[in-house]
Parts: structure tokens; C-alpha cells; sequence
């Protein structure tokens, strides 16, 4: 079916992939090796490969530099001077082809596509990085991105900037007489997005697939942790990694409103429901054991958080809403010269307790403000991805990944279907992706997505005669960083 899928759209972008090949060649013309450097390994003199995998996915070298608040190597300014840019620029440019492209607009009967810009070559998003150790206990980054296709309120697409993954750091060690290694290694961490902190690529702010395409469409259910909070929240919190053996961490989330309101910059805080409105301080816990042996390297471990919020965040006077996450995950590593194999997998289990939406929906039909109209007390969500990926010298890559998310049936959030029936979340499929990489700062990468199960159902999930496969992806993407 991939196959006679990407066959089907070759003519119809013929035309943007050899745009993309153009542009990748004046990409090659104008940046080498030599100065195509992100900051931190300016920062470390170590090219990009001691860090990751492949971007973003981090070696343990990667979670050791991570760990130990990005303070390994040089600070950009000393007293002999600049020593290196503390920036970093990360861009991207795609074609996406969406298998069937045109539905049925249900309000007026129109014939409407569903990708704006399906088969185009497009320039989506760029990020400016300010990423550096300050001095040998302090360092962070913080990333600025350009997003030239978001969606405005009328549903149309429009350039916008905002603040992007972020995570500032403090940390020490403390060895015994004798260690080679540090024992322990301890910390607090700033950051607005749960998971971004982590270190290991198994959770949601840095896992795989670590780029998709800007304009498919996408399942509408995802857990609060799955990116539900992100750019929206403070989070503060504190970690210790024991012997590189055992971690442990707890941080505390609230609205990145007053003191903490650089942490959404950008983000829509003027429409309700543009962004999160939490109560409180809202609990985070992730605990690992992790072991590393010659090449490979093995992680087990469990995270998530209670999250209270509010239904509208034009109101915070009302009772709120109870989100529970737990999670377990795991990852596996072989890194070699040439060889580089690894693996992830995660399962999040969430129950919604609606205290504040439930009751006003029952009353009065409506939500609160522009919070969600549940028909049930209570819901279950539940996440399952797993990926596989190997790597040829560094340069040649292939992924294959299966996702699933399932829940409780709600006809207040999900809606009905053609017969009555109250639909479920549902949706689930396949990715798999081929990457290569010319140079480390260049990533040419094909990534197709298909859906057996799409918001509920394989057939008819919209009431208008729209399939799930009929969302398959076809994707191809150019990323540069320097």
C-alpha cells in the first residue's frame, strides 16, 4: 500500500522534489563542515555525534552533558575573549502529500482540501537557539522559533514567533576518593514543557517521530503530558542520578503567567482556550534505572504528573478540572563505529475526572467558556508508542514506528457516529521513515504515516465519507542546523 501510494503522488511532485534537491545543493554550497557547528559543540569542541544519535535523540555522552546542566567545555566569553557564538539556527523546509485531500465542508456542502498547501514545496519553521554553559555550574538553552505555517483564528495559515522547548539548568557533582566518574550528580531545572527536561528519548517533548509534517492532519486526542502543556507551563523542579544508575527527579508545574511569562511568549493568551490555565502547583515525578556497558546501554522507568486546570483560562474563579498521567518506558542502545541501533517504547495511561466541565455541561449543554463538554464524569486515555531505528555510519538511517491511542467513549468530546453512537478517541498506525544525513548539520528525510483507525473509526470517522487511510502522509522534509 506504501508503495503504491508514493508511486501515485511521484508526477504530481515531480516538480517540488527537484526544488528541495536544488535547494538542498545551495545548502551544501553554502554551508561546509567546518563552520556548520551547533553552539554546544562549539561549546565542547566535539562534533555533533558524542551528543546524539541523530537529532534530537541524545547518546549517554548526550545525557551526561544534559545532566550536568550543559557545562562541559568552554563558557562563549572569558577573560581572553569571545570563545565561540553561543547561538545556534535550526530550519526546515517540506513537501507533504496527503493521500485523499478533499472533504466535505459539513456546514456548507462544500468540497474543501484538507492540506492548504498539499504537494507544495514550503518553507515551514525556523528556531534561533541561545544555548551555553555560564559558568561551571549554570547553563541552559532557550529556543526561538518562526513557524511560517501556523494556523490563525480563521483557520488559514500565517507566520508567527513564540518561544519554543526551553530548559534552564543548575548542577554539581560529588565523587568519592578515588572515582574516575562522578557518583552522584544532582540538579534543579526551569523548563515549560513537561518532559523536556528528560533524557531519555522514550517521552513525549523529545520523542520520536522528532519531526512530522506541519500541515497533515493529525488525531484531535492526546494525554496532557503528550504535549498539552507545552510552551505553556513553569516548570521547576529538582533531580539527582545516582552512580549513572538510578534517577530520580520531582518538579512542580504552574501557569507561566507573571514572573514566569517569557515562558509562553508567543503563545495566545488573549482567546479562551488559546492556552493552559493550571491551579496551584502540579506534581511531576520520573524515576529510572539505567545501566550502560560497553556499547550498549539500557534505560526502564516510570514518569507522569497530576495536573488541576482550570476549564477556561479567562476563568480561574471555577472549580477545575483533574488530569492523572502515569507512564512507563523504556529504551535500548547499541552505538558503534559504523553500527547504531536503538529503540523506545512508552504506554501512558490517563483518567480525566471532569469536576468542573461535567456538572455546567449537564446543566446548561454548553462548556465552560471555551472548555471541553464532556458526557461522562470520568474518561480514560491511553498512549502506546514504539519505535525502532538503525544507523549507518552515522549518515544512513531508517525508522519504523507503530502508535495507538484509545479511551473511553464520549459523545461531548468526540462526537457521534452515523448510527448514534458516542465515538472514542481512537486512532492508531504505522511511520516509517528514511534519513540521510551528507554532512551532521544537514538531514534529508522521507517519512510516510498510515492510519488503520483515524478519531474513532477506519471508515466514515467524520460522518462525510472520510477514511482513516485516507489521512496516510507522505513526507518529505530538509533540516539544517548551524
Amino acid at each position: 500500500m506504501v508503495y503504491r501510494n508514493v508511486k501515485a503522488m511521484a508526477g504530481s511532485v515531480t516538480f517540488a522534489l527537484l526544488t528541495a534537491v536544488l535547494t538542498f545543493l545551495l545548502f551544501l554550497a553554502l554551508i561546509s563542515p567546518a563552520n556548520a557547528v551547533p553552539s554546544y559543540a562549539r561549546q565542547t569542541g566535539q562534533e555533533c555525534i558524542a551528543c546524539h544519535v541523530s537529532f534530537p535523540e541524545l547518546t549517554p555522552y548526550g545525557r551526561y552533558f544534559k545532566l550536568t546542566g550543559y557545562t562541559i567545555g568552554k563558557v562563549a566569553i572569558s577573560s581572553e575573549g569571545m570563545n565561540y557564538v553561543p547561538l545556534a539556527v535550526m530550519a526546515q523546509a517540506s513537501v507533504t502529500n496527503t493521500r485523499h485531500n478533499n472533504t466535505t465542508d459539513p456546514d456548507t456542502g462544500d468540497t474543501v482540501p484538507v492540506n492548504q498547501r498539499n504537494n507544495g514545496f514550503v518553507f515551514c519553521c525556523a528556531s534561533v537557539f541561545l544555548a551555553s554553559k555560564v559558568n561551571d555550574y549554570i547553563g541552559g538553552f532557550i529556543q526561538w522559533s518562526y513557524d511560517n505555517l501556523a494556523t490563525t483564528a480563521d483557520g488559514s495559515l500565517g507566520g508567527h514567533s513564540s518561544i519554543d522547548n526551553t530548559d534552564l539548568r543548575i548542577a554539581g557533582k560529588y565523587s568519592g576518593a578515588g572515582a574516575a566518574e562522578p557518583d552522584l550528580i544532582y540538579g534543579a531545572t526551569l523548563h515549560n514543557n513537561p518532559t523536556a527536561q528528560d533524557v531519555w528519548n522514550s517521552t513525549p517533548a523529545f520523542g520520536f517521530p522528532y519531526t512530522t509534517s506541519p500541515l497533515a492532519s493529525t488525531p484531535a486526542a492526546a494525554t496532557l503530558i503528550d504535549g498539552g502543556l507545552a510552551q505553556q507551563v513553569a516548570g521547576l523542579g529538582g533531580y539527582l542520578f545516582w552512580k549513572k544508575a538510578l534517577y530520580g527527579e520531582v518538579s512542580f508545574y504552574r501557569t507561566a503567567d507573571r514572573a514566569f511569562s517569557i515562558l509562553r511568549q508567543g503563545q495566545d493568551i488573549h482567546t479562551d482556550g488559546g492556552v493552559a490555565a493550571l491551579k496551584g502547583y502540579n506534581p511531576y515525578w520520573r524515576f529510572a534505572y539505567n545501566q550502560d556497558w560497553g556499547p550498549n546501554s539500557i534505560m526502564v522507568g516510570t514518569y507522569g504528573m497530576v495536573a488541576d486546570r482550570y476549564p477556561s483560562n479567562f476563568d480561574t474563579s471555577t472549580p477545575t478540572d483533574r488530569f492523572r498521567d502515569i507512564a512507563i518506558d523504556a529504551q535500548y542502545q547499541y552505538i558503534t563505529d559504523p553500527d547504531t541501533f536503538t529503540a523506545q517504547v512508552t504506554y501512558i495511561d490517563e483518567k480525566q475526572s471532569y469536576k468542573a466541565s461535567f456538572p455546567v455541561t449537564t446543566e446548561t449543554g454548553a462548556g465552560i467558556g471555551a472548555g471541553p463538554t464532556p458526557a461522562n464524569p470520568t474518561d480514560k486515555l491511553h498512549t502506546f508508542k514504539a519505535k525502532a531505528t538503525y544507523y549507518r555510519d552515522r549518515k544512513y538511517g531508517g525508522t519504523l514506528a507503530y502508535f495507538s491511542t484509545t479511551g473511553s467513549a464520549d459523545s461531548g468530546l468526540y462526537g457521534m457516529d452515523p448510527n448514534g453512537n458516542a465515538l472514542k478517541p481512537d486512532s492508531r498506525g504505522y511511520i516509517a521513515e528514511l534519513d540521510y544525513l551528507p554532512i551532521q548539520n544537514i538531514r534529508l528525510m522521507f517519512q510516510y504515516t498510515a492510519y488503520n483507525k483515524f478519531n474513532g473509526a477506519s471508515i466514515n470517522y467524520d460522518g462525510n465519507g472520510r477514511n482513516a487511510r485516507d489521512n496516510n502522509t507522505a513526507f518529505f522534509n530538509v533540516w539544517v542546523a548551524f
